[in-house]
């Protein structure tokens, strides 16, 4: 080994042991932090969802976590719980119907190792966010649709429920006396529940299930159920999920696009400001709907902010559940 040769040896050795070195006191920095229980959120769990309602369903992912469910049994139990008041006009059976008078569900799921499952147009089964569980854990597929949908739910064993709302029914009359369909911002855009939980292993995942607009037409499927529109999870980086105009979250693959951002390293934040600002950029209406994302990176770091101020989200973190006001685009 000449002299310039083992020059470089020695520097290429110095420069190893200096990361190696940093490396070691970032671990002891942690360990430090840890002993002092500042730890990160989710050693203790998070969860956070769409809208008021998240409150009830953040409680429920809360109680699962307590009973050591996983992030995908919190998920679950969270949105089941509003899926199951069919005093909700956005969601589960006591949705108001299309403008045929059918309500049909849909709802998708995905979990800490990039699987997923999804359920559309489906009708008569209570918990769809269930069914599309069984989908991605059953069955080699990731979306069941319509008739085939439910048919696989009553294979599994789930009894079809006829119930329909003498509330949503009468809504439904009522429209039909001159069945103008206009989407109310921050009404009828409360047509989603989305909620995305960490373990306290530290894992991810996400569910979004809806009825669907009130009065759509037949067959419409919006964002809710459709992987990376609605909902998008991955375990390394962050999960995101939408609501609000589902046809202007398709169109950007809003929830895979706020996931992207943040791998590229943008913050939970800034990832759905930019997610926003890119449906800004593609609609010349935009001042006429309401979209709205939440984010959370592995870190436990959250973002929320939507098109129009009023999006409202729940924050289940450190014992505390409690609703927030999102930042908006316009004021």
């Amino acid at each position: 080994m000449d002299r310039m040769e083992r020059r470089k040896f020695l520097w290429g050795s110095l420069i190893g042991s200096g990361a190696l070195l940093a490396n070691s006191l970032v671990n002891q920095g942690w360990a430090q932090s840890a002993r002092k229980k500042k730890l990160p959120p989710f050693l203790t769990g998070l969860v956070i969802s769409t809208w008021n309602a998240g409150l009830t369903a953040n409680e429920h992912a809360w109680k699962s976590l307590l009973e050591g469910g996983k992030a995908l049994d919190m998920v679950e139990k969270g949105v089941n719980a509003i899926e199951a008041d069919f005093t909700n006009r956005y969601v589960g059976l006591g949705g108001l119907p299309d403008r045929e008078g059918h309500t049909t569900l849909d709802a998708c799921i995905m979990d800490s190792n990039g699987m997923a499952g999804s359920v559309m147009c489906v009708e008569q089964v209570k918990y769809p966010s269930s069914l599309a569980r069984l989908v991605m854990e059953k069955t080699p597929h990731v979306q069941l649709v319509g008739e085939g949908a439910q048919q696989f739910a009553v294979e599994q064993g789930i009894q079809l429920d006829n119930y329909v709302s003498d509330e949503a029914q009468k809504m439904y009359e009522e429209w039909l006396q001159k069945s103008e369909y206009k989407p109310i911002i921050n009404a009828e855009n409360h047509d989603t529940i989305g909620l995305l939980a960490i373990d306290r292993q530290g894992d991810l995942a996400g569910v979004c299930t809806t009825s669907g607009m009130a009065y759509k037409m037949r067959g419409r499927v919006g964002d809710s159920p459709i992987i990376g529109a609605g909902l998008y999870v991955d375990n390394e980086i962050g999960a995101a999920t939408a609501t609000g105009l589902g046809e202007a979250v398709v169109r950007t693959c809003g929830s895979f696009l706020v996931v992207e951002l943040m791998r590229q390293g943008m913050d939970p934040q800034r990832a759905c400001e930019s997610a926003v600002e890119r449906i800004r950029s593609k609609h010349t209406n935009v001042k006429d709907f309401q979209v709205g994302f939440l984010a959370v990176n592995k870190a436990g770091e959250i973002g929320a902010f939507s098109v129009q101020p009023g999006f409202t989200y729940a924050l289940h973190k450190n014992g505390i559940n409690q609703i927030f006001n999102a930042p908006s685009m316009f004021k």
